[in-house]
């Protein structure tokens, strides 16, 4: 995935907004929650996102996946596909997508109404087979 092809699917959901900080890094929120963030890793692109447990255990295993630099260090679930082979196109959208979710779920019912965001989906954590 492209930084380009990055910012294109991360705009596609509810409600998100897209700022540059942290030394050039492309980062996107909902309601006002970082959900994924394109920034380097040794010169390249690298894509963080936020995984649940079972995601966060199984993922980093994968030869280019890693504990995200800064935020895993500090107890969050968040990983990073750095390098390849990493995760596929597919499987880092889906991943993308479950962080979204993952963030909105954690705001107020509230907040999530004035923004449109839909209710979180039942049925607890999502896979980290993202075959399954």
């Amino acid at each position: 995935m492209t930084r380009e092809e990055f910012n294109s699917f991360c705009a596609t959901f509810p409600a998100t907004s897209h700022v540059v900080q942290w030394g050039n890094a492309d980062v996107w929120k909902a309601g006002g929650k970082v959900f994924a963030i394109c920034g380097w890793a040794d010169g390249k692109d690298a894509f963080t996102f936020k995984t649940g447990e079972i995601a966060f255990e199984v993922l980093q295993e994968r030869p280019g996946v890693r504990p995200a630099p800064y935020l895993a260090s500090r107890g969050m679930k968040w990983l990073q596909h750095f390098k390849d082979p990493g995760l596929s196109d597919a499987e880092l959208k889906e991943q993308i997508s479950l962080s979204y979710s993952l963030v909105t779920a954690g705001l107020s019912k509230r907040k999530r109404a004035e923004l449109g965001i839909p209710e979180p989906q039942p049925g607890g954590e999502a896979s980290a087979d993202p075959g399954s």
